[in-house]
């Protein structure tokens, strides 16, 4: 029962085309239509404890400030997990390679039981496929293990995301799909816009956890002040901005995945522990928005907010938004 109700939720969440014009100067469409809008959602005590056993009445979720009435996948740690491991090996990444060493042993405990495909991906100025999907863990091991720094000057995260999103669309599975992503926080040089990234991961449902190297002090002094943008897709420039800003965290928000960042071996090590727990224990929200008119949600970035009442000091991590409508012209902010 639980696995015919999660192929019908990933058949029909959030569906997303984008056409994009051959010019970059020239504008594009970014068409969506959502039935199901998927939430995964991660509840702790303020002490970071879990709080399991939740039950869907306990939960509040709105879109766009309004009430939705939502299901609950009550046992995600047995689903199937697909997922690309995207790792920069450029610029910094020749000084935290040291710091990863331990990742190679991780992957299996992030898996977990559950039956899984895994793909590693590493990138610089361009993502190289290292290892295709295998539930092999030699093969995956061995992959892995090529994973050395590259003498490039860029680290195109949004190209790269693109591509491993590209990947798990390909894939011809319901599994739950996720990237995790270990990289600087900041893009560089990427020909994507940051606006078909977020088109991209919600129509693949993707959630990415993002693992960061610490940002520079410079890059912290320019992350100061971005504009939020004005009109009905406001939403999509402030988060099109927080990505320019921090691309590792923003996306590990947008698609309610978990955000890290270390500057040791031994933070790199708690942190992927950390992730692990988190990554077999949360809840998988789901609801159908309200509809228009036309029978769809309002046009336009959708904020998302889930709380428990029942634990008002509880710490959530969830999806944060979803995009819906057709955008014929992308403000330039947004791209």
């Amino acid at each position: 029962m639980r696995l015919r109700i999660l192929q019908q939720l990933v058949l029909l969440a959030l569906p997303l085309t984008l056409n994009i014009h051959a010019q970059n100067s020239q504008p594009y469409t970014l068409r969506t239509q959502s039935n199901v809008v998927l939430v995964p959602t991660t509840v702790q005590t303020k002490h970071g404890e879990l709080i399991y056993e939740l039950k869907p009445e306990q939960f509040v979720v709105e879109d766009n400030g309004v009430p939705q009435t939502i299901r609950v996948d009550e046992d995600t740690g047995s689903l199937g997990l697909t997922m690309v491991v995207l790792v920069q090996c450029s610029r910094s990444a020749v000084m935290e390679s040291a710091h990863i060493a331990g990742l190679a042993t991780m992957i299996d405990s992030i898996a977990g039981g559950a039956p899984h495909q895994i793909a590693v991906v590493s990138y610089g100025e361009n993502p190289t496929l290292l290892g295709n999907f295998s539930s092999d863990t030699a093969v995956t091991a061995d992959a892995l293990a090529q994973l050395t720094p590259c003498d490039d000057s860029a680290a195109a995260t949004f190209d790269a995301v693109a591509y491993a999103t590209k990947l798990l669309e390909a894939r011809d599975d319901h599994n739950r799909h996720v990237i995790l992503l270990v990289s600087e926080t900041r893009d560089h040089d990427s020909k994507t816009k940051a606006a078909e990234v977020i088109a991209a991961l919600g129509r693949t449902n993707t959630v990415v956890n993002s693992v960061a190297f610490s940002p520079g002090k410079t890059e912290i002094l320019n992350d100061l002040h971005y504009g939020e943008g004005s009109g009905p897709f406001g939403l999509l420039v402030m988060a099109v901005s927080a990505l320019k800003k921090n691309v590792s965290h923003e996306l590990a928000a947008l698609s309610g995945g978990e955000y890290i960042n270390f500057t040791t071996r031994n933070g790199f090590d708690a942190g992927m522990l950390q992730l692990t727990n988190h990554i077999h224990n949360y809840y998988l929200l789901s609801f159908q928005p309200k509809s228009g008119p036309d029978g769809n949600p309002s046009p336009g970035m959708h904020s998302i907010r889930v709380s428990v009442p029942d634990y008002p000091s509880a710490r959530l991590r969830f999806r944060e938004s979803y995009f819906s409508g057709a955008l014929d012209t992308v403000p330039p902010e947004a791209q």
